[in-house]
């Protein structure tokens, strides 16, 4: 499967398809509303040619925001036309309001009319091909032509029927069993001769990148129940799309969702922790907040490099490797608050009475000045400005054996402030870590564009007040 040539069939058919309506739309206006004389001069009128490149770029751009163009094969087509329909309205309002409103008009039942016709227009110029790009790729997908690489985890009775119920099914749900992995490494006898064994639940993080695979499928006899949190754990910043077989409990609790006529019956964990469009706006805000301040803090940029170039020795800049999405590595920026000796031999976490803190860093510390830099962090997309605070490897290791539930913090992108950071502020030993954690994961499960918000606001409060620890 090429999901990126399949996304970019999307756009490009979305980007047509606003295109044409507005090119309709236009001419509407002008011969049937404005009377046909209007046409004459339609080269000449600059909101034809800007309706007809910036308009559709608009329309891609909205979309992409309310997640249309991922999880490309994974489409329902009920749920995508009524996307469809509320984007359109929604837009056709706007643009309407934006270009149409000051049209000449003969009555204002013109406008109503206007506004009819051009919502019509996109809806239908861009929903039926929609339509047949996601019943295409559907029709693939239920015919095993194409599919999602799947690791099926047990190797009892319940993995051995639910691999045969899937692979037996009329209509396939796109699952590609390529092996299985065991609980422990002398499991697998019924399954062993039916399917590839992989390796064990040790192993899981292996499997998954040396078999690029995209969805897991947990189903363990329930004597071996107690490894689930591990595996789920294991799973967490991997970003594949987990699926359990139900009990009995979860059916009549509702927790099993119907998603298929023929499908077998699973519960899916879903690993988006936010909906798409707040996942978008949500970077739109680091980016755009990230540049103005920037842009406006240059001159304390310079106030405080000269400060810290007049006060100590060493660079003005200190750079360090820290733990981001998904577990990758990144170098994280800040003004230089220690001395240039602070970091030699074993790490060291700094504390109220750090003498390796110089008299300038720790002003900086109270009030957040040294993390100025770390806005191109964000920038980069290495960070967002809401959202755990990055750890050293060195420490990660530690608060694992501690806290295995740490790895759910890589899920998201590391923030410059945290709720986390609000709450507790800066950690000076492990334990200290493993506290300010509960804070972390309760935003990680909590997560929203208001949170966000409300923690940025405590957070500046944090900074006026001098509370900073």
């Amino acid at each position: 499967m090429n999901k990126k040539f399949q996304a970019f069939k999307y756009i490009l058919s979305d980007f047509i398809s606003a295109v044409a309506a507005w090119v309709i739309f236009y001419f509407y206006r002008k011969f049937i509303i404005e009377g046909g004389g209007a046409l004459i001069s339609f080269p000449e009128d600059p909101k034809f040619w800007y309706g007809s490149i910036l308009i559709p770029i608009g329309w891609v751009i909205v979309y992409a925001f309310t997640g249309t163009y991922s999880n490309i094969y994974r489409k329902s087509r009920l749920k995508e036309f009524g996307q469809t329909i509320y984007i359109s309205i929604l837009g056709s309002l706007v643009i309407f309001f934006a270009v149409v409103l000051d049209d000449k008009i003969v009555s204002y039942k013109s406008y109503y009319e206007a506004l009819t016709v051009f919502f019509a227009t996109h809806l239908m110029l861009t929903a039926i091909p929609r339509f047949s790009l996601t019943s295409r790729a559907g029709y693939k997908i239920k015919n095993r032509i194409i599919g999602f690489n799947t690791l099926l985890i047990g190797s009892n009775q319940k993995a051995l029927s639910l691999f045969k119920e899937l692979e037996t099914s009329k209509e396939s749900q796109g699952n590609i069993i390529i092996g299985f992995a065991s609980i422990s490494e002398n499991n697998g006898q019924l399954l062993k001769n039916t399917l590839k064994h992989l390796g064990s639940v040790s192993s899981l993080q292996s499997i998954l990148k040396e078999h690029s695979i995209e969805e897991v499928i947990i189903a363990i006899e329930s004597s071996e129940h107690e490894s689930i949190g591990k595996i789920l754990n294991d799973l967490e910043d991997s970003g594949v799309i987990v699926k359990i077989i139900p009990d009995m409990y979860d059916i009549l609790s509702g927790s099993v969702k119907m998603n298929a006529i023929y499908g077998a019956p699973l519960i899916e964990i879903s690993p988006s922790l936010m909906p798409v469009w707040q996942q978008g706006l949500k970077r739109l805000i680091d980016i755009s907040v990230s540049f103005v301040l920037l842009l406006i803090l240059t001159p304390i940029f310079f106030v405080v490099a000269l400060i810290i170039k007049t006060t100590s020795k060493g660079p003005v800049f200190f750079s360090q490797e820290r733990i981001g999405l998904h577990g990758l590595p990144f170098s994280i920026y800040k003004f230089r608050s220690m001395r240039t000796d602070a970091e030699s031999g074993t790490p060291k976490l700094s504390s109220d009475n750090d003498d390796r803190i110089t008299p300038f860093g720790k002003f900086m510390r109270k009030v957040r000045l040294d993390e100025i830099p770390q806005f191109w962090n964000v920038l980069k997309g290495d960070m967002s400005l809401v959202g755990p605070r990055p750890e050293r490897q060195f420490y990660i290791d530690q608060i694992m054996h501690l806290a295995p539930h740490y790895r759910h913090l890589h899920k998201v992108r590391p923030g410059i402030t945290s709720w986390g950071q609000v709450k507790f502020g800066y950690a000076e030993n492990v334990d200290q870590m493993v506290e300010r954690l509960k804070y972390d994961i309760i935003y990680i499960e909590n997560m929203s564009l208001a949170l966000d918000l409300k923690i940025m606001i405590y957070t500046i409060k944090t900074v006026l007040e001098r509370k900073g620890k």
